[in-house]
Formats: C-alpha cells, structure tokens, sequence
C-alpha cells in the first residue's frame, strides 16, 4: 500500500505555481511592462521549462538522490518568488520566472518516478492519474488564492503592494512544502523502469491538463517520450495524416501561446479589471476545464476523435478574437454584464482545453504507427513547448499593433490549424480509436471515482 502524503507537499508547491502563473505577469505590467514585455515573460518561461525537464531528469534517471531534485525544486522556487517582491526591473522579474519554470519542470520527471513507488506496472496509469490530480487541483487553488488575496487586499488601495505581498504567500507555501516534501517523499524507486515501460503508460494515461487552460507550457510527458525517440524510424513510419496532425498541432500551441501572452495586460488597461478580477477569469476558464474532461474522454471513445478535435480548435478560433471585444463592451452593456460576458468567454476557453487536450492524444495514438505511441506523444510534447516560445513572442510584438490583431492573429493559426487537421483527414479518413484512446476514455472514469473528480497533467 503506498503511502501518498507527499502528495499534500506536491499539492501546496502547486498552489503556489498556480498563483505565480498569473501573479508575475501583473506583476510586470505593474512595473509598465508592455505586451511585448510579456510576450518574452512567457517565451522565456517555455524555453526553460522543456530544457529544464530533459536535463534534469537525465541527471536524476543516472543518479540515487532523485527525492533531492524535487525538494531543490521547491526551495528554488520558493526562494526565486520571496525575492521577487523586491525586483523593480522587468527584465529581472522575466529571468526569475524563467527560473521558477525551469525548477518546477526539472522536478516532473522525477515525481513521475516516484509516483509509481511500490504500485506494479499496470497500476502505473491510476497512479499518473492520482499525481495529476493533487497538482491540478493544487494549481486551482493557487488561482483562487490570488482571487482572494488580491479582492481583500484592493481594499489597501495598493494593487502593488498586494500583488508583492502575494508573491511572500506563494514563496512561503513553496518552502513549506519542500519542508514536507523532506519528511514525506516515497524512497528511491530504483532503475528498473525503464524509459520505454514509462512511455507506454503515460500513453494510456488521460491527459488532464488544467494548467493548460491558462498556462500552456508543461512538458510533464515530453521527458520520458522523448527517452524512446528514434527520430529515423520514426521519420521512416510517419504516415502524412500523422505529419499533417502534427503541423496542426503547431499552428494551434503557436496560437493558443499568442494569444495567453499579451491576455493579462489586455485585461487591467484595455478591458479595465482589478487584479482580483483578473485572477477569477483565469479560475473561470481553468474551472471549465476541469469539469469537462471527463465528458471530454467519453465523447472522444464514442466519435469519431478528429471531428471532435476539429470542433475544439474551431471554438477556440472564435473565442480568441472575440475576447478583444470586451475592451469596449462595458459602455455598451454595463460592468456587470461585461464581467459576465468576460467570465462566459473564459469557462469557453477553458472547455475548450479539455476537449483539445484529451481528444489531440487519442488522435495521434490512433495514427501512431504500432510500438510508436510514446514516441508519437513524445514528438507532440516538443512541437508544443516549441510553438508556446514562438507564439509567445509573435502574440506580445503583435499586440504592440492592437489587440484585436494579436487576437485576430491568434484565432487565425488556430483556425490554420483546423484547416490542415481536415486535410489529413480527408486523405486518412475518420481516425480510429486506438486502444490508448479507448484507455484514456474509460481511465479518466477510473480516475474520476478515485479521486476528486479530475484530473490533471
């Protein structure tokens, strides 16, 4: 029987990584950081992330302290997010964070690892499901935190200082929890799970995501994929409907980053909202994933999962352009019904997600030539966490333009996107539900009566 009070640790340094997800960017725009400022917040914070996890999960797979990479984790990112509150310059605060980002995905690979102590390898996905869980619900708490932190303390009259007196909260909870993370970690797993074993039942697993909703760079599967990449027999098995999935992939992580990066500073100076409302919006749309991922598995086991995929993207296009239009609405329609709308639009968002994030995996498994699947997803990683540092960087210059073209930009890739997704189904036909579909449908049921209700990855 495993002993899973780590996980309460893995939780808290989760909540503060939830809050800082949103709290560096006001942060930023507090110390008149522009959209193009936060374009290279979030491109730096993608570049760090799948580095951070490929290297460091290299170095714990070769050694026998890996519990000390996730504890050093935690202390960095507790440490980085105490000092940050005494940074005045953007360009610091936009290497801190790529720190922090660095930190958390160094330790995804090794909790992967330590996940799976004492459970046999069939119980591996159950248990992929359980940490997913505790980390996402953890980054939902961090959102509501701020929700809370920042609503309260408006009543200071000082956003600022809220904003830097919620960055000692989140430091604090960090080092709390490498605190327990000492007293609680399982032991060392030992090096007889193989690259390839790990691979395999991260395919079967669900992929919850509620970081995704509002922060899409988490290379959480990228590391133990990309273990089992052969990129020539890989190259030499790829089929085109699989190349044009992938290229869709692109055009949509490339939007879907353009789109989040220059969000935070639209919101406080074109749409005019206070920090508190800021951070309910981000709770809104990652809550509207984590409600609907269940249902989400279910309709990708029962339709056909590129229709329902195509679906997705295609709501997002639309979503994305149309949250410019709440710059304006408030004269239009009133406070209370813009925040209304603006709230609408962002459980959108973030239904879309879970659709988008569970059925894209049972699509490339379905493509995925036979004994390729983790490679597949491993390739799918890498293209996302690559299209999340360009899209960063192409949203924040192009907001510097308008936001409705940063939007409008936005919309349009993921729209490309839907365009070659239909092409490639066109020549493959419908994509079969592959036994890792199958998998992941009916696990995220399993998951959800083990659990809270949702996962996450």
């Amino acid at each position: 029987m495993t002993d899973d009070r780590w996980l309460f640790a893995w939780a808290l340094g989760s909540v503060a990584l939830g809050g800082a997800s949103l709290l560096v960017p006001l942060y930023v725009v507090s110390l008149g950081g522009d959209a193009v400022a936060l374009g290279a917040l979030a491109a730096v914070a993608a570049l760090a992330a799948v580095p951070g996890a490929l290297v460091v999960g290299r170095l714990a797979d070769r050694t026998e302290r890996r519990r000390g990479y996730v504890v050093a984790a935690l202390v960095a990112v507790g440490a980085t997010l105490l000092a940050l509150p005494f940074v005045d310059s953007v360009a610091v605060v936009v290497a801190a964070n790529g720190v922090v980002w660095l930190a958390a995905a160094a330790a995804a690979p090794v909790l992967t690892l330590l996940v799976t102590v004492g459970a046999p390898e069939r119980e591996w996905p159950t248990r992929f499901g359980v940490l997913n869980t505790y980390q996402g619900w953890g980054w939902v708490g961090g959102l509501a935190g701020g929700l809370a932190w920042t609503t309260t303390g408006a009543q200071t009259g000082s956003p600022l200082l809220t904003r830097r007196t919620f960055f000692l909260a989140c430091g604090i909870a960090a080092l709390v929890a490498a605190a327990l993370a000492v007293r609680w970690l399982p032991p060392e797993p030992g090096r007889e799970r193989s690259p390839r074993r790990i691979a395999r039942a991260l395919a079967r697993t669900r992929r919850f995501n509620v970081r995704g909703a509002t922060f899409p760079f988490w290379p959480s599967r990228t590391y133990w994929s990309l273990r089992t990449v052969d990129p020539r027999r890989l190259a030499g098995r790829l089929s085109t409907a699989l190349g044009l999935t992938y290229v869709a992939v692109a055009l949509a992580f490339t939007g879907f980053a353009a789109f989040f990066a220059p969000l935070p500073l639209f919101l406080t100076d074109a749409a005019g909202f206070d920090s508190g409302t800021v951070f309910g919006l981000y709770l809104a749309s990652s809550l509207g994933s984590a409600l609907l991922y269940v249902g989400a598995g279910r309709l990708a086991s029962r339709a056909d999962p590129s229709l329902v995929l195509v679906g997705g993207l295609s709501a997002r296009a639309v979503l994305f352009p149309a949250v410019a239009l709440l710059a304006g609405a408030g004269a239009a329609v009133g406070t209370g019904a813009t925040l209304g709308l603006a709230a609408l639009v962002f459980a959108g968002v973030g239904a879309t997600w879970a659709v988008i994030t569970v059925v894209v995996t049972t699509v490339l498994t379905g493509l995925a030539p036979d004994g390729s699947k983790g490679e597949v997803l491993g390739v799918y990683g890498a293209l996302a966490g690559l299209a999340g540092t360009v899209g960063s960087v192409l949203g924040g210059v192009v907001a510097g333009w308008g936001y409705l073209a940063a939007f409008g930009t936005a919309g349009g890739l993921v729209a490309c996107g839907v365009v070659v997704l239909l092409v490639g189904r066109r020549l493959a036909g419908p994509t079969p539900v592959s036994a890792a579909g199958n998998e992941l449908a009916t696990g995220s049921e399993r998951s959800a009566d083990q659990s809270t209700g949702d996962g996450t990855d």
